[in-house]
């Protein structure tokens, strides 16, 4: 088994564990919100916490050297080369109301590129996987099948994810940059959850994905998801992801949404 194969199936494990206790010990009425970040609807609750812990946890007790990268607090330097980049709850504001949408997600670096990532979506019934390499596989009940982003497909018939930022300003500069889009595409949908989006390219269910303002924890396992689907996941003019800009789709297709969006500017606040 390759460094990336046995990195990947930690990653599924510990999603999947991460996912069931989620959705069993999800308190009736929902988790209290215990924290705030960028603005009073940017919500940590104290299931994405416990998640993260247990995350930790469970990686730490099979590979007590690697270091960690998680977006509530879980940031600890390592004595290996491999890094975990994790979010517990990916979709928070989803979780918060029971919506089905959101994700456990978990990414493993080594030297600082993705070999292996997991997206569980425990309200779905589906697990996602990719080993740099190896291709993105989607698991469920009924069986595994592979993965392949959508190629070709015109503007005027693409369905384009997206998200908005927590901040105001940034939420009405995103609402500009929409009115450039919309007319241009077959339809937008808005679905909470970066990974979620990501995965939902990868499995050809829309054909292409933008938004300001996601973080490594949000895009790590979903990005290399797309990679290993045959898409593409990049900032502007061929800078990398970040939080000024990520956007996805398949060949032909990211072209097409490179070219909308640059001139739009979707990367000023």
């Amino acid at each position: 088994m390759s460094l990336a194969e046995e990195l990947l199936e930690l990653a599924v494990a510990t999603a999947r564990e991460a996912g069931r206790m989620l959705v069993d010990k999800r308190p009736i009425g929902g988790p209290d919100v215990v924290q705030t970040k960028s603005s009073p609807t940017d919500v940590v609750t104290q299931m994405d916490r416990a998640a993260e812990r247990m995350i930790i946890e469970r990686i730490r007790e099979a590979r007590p050297d690697d270091g960690f990268l998680g977006e509530e607090g879980g940031t600890h330097d390592g004595a290996s080369e491999v890094r975990w980049v994790i979010d517990p709850i990916d979709g928070t504001v989803n979780y918060l109301y029971d919506l089905p949408d959101w994700a456990v997600s978990i990414a493993a670096e080594v030297d600082g590129v993705a070999v292996a990532g997991a997206v569980e979506m425990p309200r779905r019934g589906e697990t996602y996987t990719a080993a740099r390499g190896g291709g993105a596989l989607l698991h469920t009940a009924t069986g595994t099948r592979e993965l392949r982003c959508n190629a070709d497909v015109p503007l005027s018939k693409a369905l384009v994810a997206t998200g908005f930022g927590y901040s105001a300003d940034r939420r009405a500069h995103q609402a500009r940059v929409l009115t450039g889009v919309l007319p241009a595409v077959r339809d937008i949908r808005r679905g909470g959850s970066c990974c979620v989006d990501l995965c939902s390219l990868a499995a050809g269910r829309v054909d292409a994905y933008f938004e300001r303002g996601v973080q490594a924890w949000d895009i790590a396992a979903g990005a290399l998801i797309v990679h290993e689907a045959g898409g593409r996941v990049e900032g502007l003019n061929g800078a990398p992801a970040s939080p000024e800009l990520a956007m996805a789709a398949g060949p032909g297709t990211f072209e097409a949404v490179h070219a909308l969006l640059a001139p739009l500017d979707p990367a000023r606040d």
